[in-house]
């Protein structure tokens, strides 16, 4: 069964204005725009609704209003619809039908070689009909059957709203981007998520750039004792060699005055 839906969008202070509008199923449908009460005076020259470019009547029109009704019961119907409103000033308003978004994951998804991955696409308003997961390769995009790689993937089905893409042993090649596809009685919506692989080496970088760092700091503490030690040991074998010196000296001028006061005598 049809059901009817109606959307009004006044031409505030904006002359341009656009409204997204998400269907998923079969429906009948009254898009409307009408003039604001501070413009209703205004004399209207012409009011022009289109589909994409192509014209089209509008049936349903007061003073200040012009609406169009649809039954929008397939692919085809959905698009940019635009009313125009020409007089004083011109007014539009865009209303764009479309399916329902799927909403998917901005950041990527990081993960380790070995451990398993998990995505997670949504549709948060509407029930799609069947989810597909799909990977990248290259320009190609390739469906995923779990039934086929049980070992590598599984896919969750539990809740219709929600599709949960699991991802096991991961490998580097596995990392790239992936998408959800939901369908819907009215076509299909596409999220898109991606993966990113890292190696277990990864976490550990800052640790042993740390450990290289006291490594570096230890050995140059030691070179500047071993040097310090060095030092003060050549320090005092100066001083002993002056030391000694010096007592020499003193002994050979203490043998020198001897002999002379023994020449005197």
């Amino acid at each position: 069964m049809l059901r009817w839906l109606s959307f009004v969008v006044p031409g505030e202070s904006d002359v341009h204005v656009e409204k997204n509008i998400f269907l998923g199923s079969a429906v009948k449908i009254e898009l409307s725009c009408r003039l604001a009460d501070k413009h209703s005076h205004m004399k209207i020259l012409q009011v022009t609704w289109k589909k994409g470019n192509e014209t089209i009547k509008h049936i349903n029109k007061t003073e200040i209003s012009w609406g169009i009704q649809l039954t929008v019961s397939e692919n085809r119907k959905l698009g940019s619809y635009t009313c125009t409103v020409t007089g004083e000033k011109e007014f539009s308003v865009v209303f764009h039908l479309q399916v329902p978004q799927i909403a998917g994951r901005e950041k990527p998804v990081v993960s380790y070689k070995g451990d398993s991955a998990i995505l997670i696409c949504e549709s948060r308003s509407y029930t799609p009909i069947a989810w597909t997961w799909y990977m990248t390769n290259g320009s190609e995009q390739i469906a995923i059957n779990d039934s086929l790689m049980l070992d590598k993937y599984v896919i969750d089905k539990a809740d219709a709203n929600v599709t949960h893409l699991k991802i096991l042993k991961l490998t580097e090649e596995d990392g790239g981007t992936y998408w959800c596809e939901a369908a819907f009685e009215l076509g299909k919506s596409k999220g898109k998520l991606k993966l990113k692989i890292l190696s277990l080496m990864v976490p550990l970088k800052p640790f042993l750039a740390i450990v290289a760092e006291v490594v570096i700091l230890i050995t140059l503490i030691f070179v500047f004792e071993l040097y310090s030690k060095k030092k003060e040991k050549r320090a005092e074998d100066e001083k002993e060699f002056d030391q000694i010196e010096q007592l020499k000296s003193e002994e050979s001028n203490g043998v020198e005055s001897n002999s002379a006061r023994h020449r005197k005598v």
